[in-house]
């Protein structure tokens, strides 16, 4: 009894006596593209063969090959993983959010173009000229089809109605699996080993559950040496190394060793998709890779600046080699030279840019790309009492541009090395920490929410979010508590005492619509052993009874962790 003594009372003093908040938390720049992707996500649109998209969705950028509103919901969901890492002790709207995006993912507008472009594209004829050369090979140009155009049933594959089945379309089924990867590891739920239908071509549907995807992605891939195709024709480094993304952060949720075939692919292509002088500087880099004519489309290494964001959880060393070859090339980080928006895809690759030198914590570059990202990118708050934020990049549109703004956004919420982190080391022990639910936003903001498993504390931050319910009162819950008996709340360094115990045991504070940082005793602590058995991964079991969640009033989702929380010592 005399130790639990000395051990509140250490840490009252530090709690009273604290000036320096070292968790980390959301600027407020991440916290209005949050509620931005909130409204974009919960919207209700309608992505199947009749209806089309909310105009917010971006299919404009990049094209012709990333013009697609899929390419949307793949990029949004980036920043959405490095910001659950920075308050893994509030996971709710990035669960709701990914779970929207997820949903999307397998309609027709998903798969839109595998669905509906069939054969050799019609309009070659009609190609800009400065596609020739740059996107298309000089010596094919006006019997290729342009980067984009799947060309669904041509020979040698013929109509393939299933995306996911198809030999090619690995640019949709890889970032599906690396969506869906998303959501199970933020949420903790095991939503998609449950069948799912997948929109198919003339309306037709098929049934998948994400690790029969993997088993899928993996047996093509490690059949297919150079890396499975896109389009039809066409391989691509930087699409094979976001679907080894995905595989990487499933097999670290699961337990599972599919990420074997990324890494095969990149030993046996280092030296055919990049070329290297004898110095060993980077000459060019293979945007795309035709097997049926042999053919490497060679481009300058700027572009490697792409393929390296992906490859970074994967392959460190590799990618930084890519990025500092690009970097170099660009001379992003020579401060006599100005940052040129004059560069093949340049918004997508100064978004990209802006986003990896960070992760690289490449100052130099990151702080020059930052002040032409302010100058140019037009950041800007708007929405409900300029609530919301995103980069609009002097566009004139309604909205801001999706894929960019979702690109450039990773630069708000990313400390060097956490990109590499949320695939590399996910955490798994957050799922039996503490964790604040039942916030009422986007009323409600939460800038800052961790639970340190090691003094057994909870701190979280709420703000006014939108400034429609300013001083009013509020509810948030905390779940995981091993004894509400035992806890001791501070709010804004003060004892707070107005909070109950609800019948499942959770804590219910209650407070109001205003800034507050809360610091709770929780008296659940974990030795290092315990959080390296609880970060091993998770084993997937298809015959285990699953524990049904309700989300909403129409899904059902299970739970991935089933194991019963470590024993503790309430104290210490």
């Amino acid at each position: 009894m005399s130790q639990c003594k000395i051990c509140y009372c250490s840490l009252k003093i530090k709690l009273m006596k604290s000036v320096n908040n070292q968790y980390p938390e959301l600027n407020q720049r991440a916290s209005g593209w949050l509620k931005f992707l909130y409204q974009k996500a919960t919207t209700s649109d309608d992505w199947s063969e009749d209806g089309d998209p909310h105009e917010w969705w971006d299919r404009s950028s990049t094209p012709p090959m990333c013009s697609f509103p899929r390419f949307d919901l793949q990029e949004s969901t980036y920043a959405l993983g490095l910001m659950a890492d920075r308050t893994p002790a509030w996971r709710e709207i990035y669960t709701e959010i990914l779970d929207e995006i997820a949903e999307r993912s397998i309609t027709y507008w998903a798969a839109v173009d595998w669905l509906s472009q069939f054969g050799h594209d019609p309009d070659r004829s009609k190609y800009p000229l400065e596609w020739k050369g740059t996107l298309i090979p000089e010596e094919f140009w006006g019997d290729y089809d342009a980067p984009g155009w799947t060309a669904n049933g041509v020979a040698p594959w013929g109509l393939q109605p299933d995306p996911i089945g198809a030999d090619g379309n690995l640019f949709f089924k890889g970032w599906l699996n690396l969506t869906q990867a998303l959501h199970t590891y933020v949420s903790g739920k095991d939503k998609w080993a449950s069948p799912f239908d997948l929109a198919g071509v003339n309306r037709a549907r098929f049934e998948w559950t994400q690790h029969q995807l993997v088993d899928h992605l993996y047996e093509t891939w490690t059949k297919t040496p150079m890396g499975p195709h896109c389009e039809n024709t066409k391989s691509w480094p930087f699409c094979l190394s976001a679907a080894g993304l995905g595989l990487q952060l499933y097999d670290n949720v699961f337990d599972k060793d599919s990420h074997s075939a990324y890494k095969s692919w990149l030993d046996h292509t280092k030296d055919k998709y990049y070329g290297f002088d004898k110095k060993g500087t980077l000459q060019w880099v293979t945007m795309y890779y035709d097997a049926l004519k042999n053919h490497h489309h060679k481009i300058p290494p700027a572009h490697a600046l792409a393929i390296a964001f992906y490859a970074k959880p994967q392959a460190p060393e590799f990618a930084e080699l890519l990025y500092r070859e690009g970097v170099r090339f660009l001379k992003w980080d020579d401060p006599a030279e100005p940052i040129s928006g004059q560069i093949g895809l340049a918004d997508r690759m100064l978004a990209l840019g802006l986003s990896i030198s960070k992760e690289f914590d490449d100052q130099v570059t990151y702080e020059r790309l930052r002040k032409f990202a302010e100058e140019n990118f037009e950041p800007r708050y708007f929405g409900l009492n300029d609530s919301q934020f995103g980069f609009w990049f002097n566009l004139g549109e309604n909205w801001p541009r999706g894929q960019l703004s979702a690109l450039a956004m990773c630069a708000e919420v990313c400390d060097g090395g956490a990109w590499e982190k949320l695939f590399k080391e996910p955490n798994l022990t957050k799922y039996y920490s503490p964790t604040i639910h039942n916030v009422d936003f986007p009323a409600v903001g939460v800038r800052q929410a961790w639970h340190d498993d090691n003094e057994g504390l909870l701190v979280f931050q709420i703000e006014d979010g939108d400034r429609t319910k300013t001083n009013k009162k509020t509810k948030v819950s905390v779940s995981n508590i091993p004894d509400a008996n035992k806890i001791e709340i501070f709010c804004d360094g003060k004892p707070f005492n107005d909070y109950s115990v609800d019948s499942s045991g959770e804590v219910v504070l209650n407070t109001e619509v205003a800034n507050h940082l809360f610091h709770i005793r929780t008296g659940y602590v974990l030795s290092e052993e315990q959080k390296k058995q609880m970060n091993k991964g998770i084993q997937y079991n298809a015959n285990q009874p699953s524990v049904e969640m309700k989300k909403g009033e129409e899904t059902t989702t299970r739970l991935l962790i089933a194991r019963s929380a470590p024993s503790l010592c309430g104290c210490c």
